[in-house]
């Protein structure tokens, strides 16, 4: 559901981190052949149950050739970053959802100098009673 929605918006990773726990594997390699990511991910140790900190330093060393990262980690470090690059306030980003965040930006060293504007949030239980049309044409695709 959460990778048909992400597909329908067009939104697509230039590059993807995600933590090397096996289950945020399995997530990243989902989510990426959904969106027909065919690039390189990096499944990083220092993702696993880490501070803030390192989450923000990670970012800030990405190639500034990418426009569009996507970081697959656990709570509550992910919510606390989420947080602190945008004004608005998030209590707990669930599983598999999905937090976009736009910023002005030209160098990935910049972020953390820098709010971003939160693009959408979007989680599972969202779907749970109601699908949209595109979403639901997507998944019927899919299972034939």
């Amino acid at each position: 559901m959460i990778g048909s929605y992400l597909m329908l918006r067009g939104t697509k990773p230039d590059h993807i981190l995600a933590s090397c726990a096996v289950r945020t594997q399995e997530t990243a390699d989902r989510l990426a052949k959904k969106l027909s990511y065919e690039g390189h991910i990096d499944y990083l140790q220092e993702l696993y149950f880490t501070d803030t900190q390192t989450l923000e330093e990670l970012v800030s060393m990405q190639d500034d050739a990418y426009e569009t990262i996507f970081v697959i980690g656990h709570n509550p470090q992910i919510t606390d970053m989420a947080n602190m690059l945008i004004d608005e306030h998030i209590s707990k980003i669930p599983t598999m959802g999905v937090v976009a965040i736009e910023f002005d930006i030209s160098k990935w060293s910049d972020i953390f100098e820098a709010k971003g504007h939160l693009d959408f949030f979007i989680y599972p239980k969202q779907f749970q009673y109601y699908v949209p049309n595109q979403i639901r044409a997507v998944l019927n695709r899919e299972m034939r």
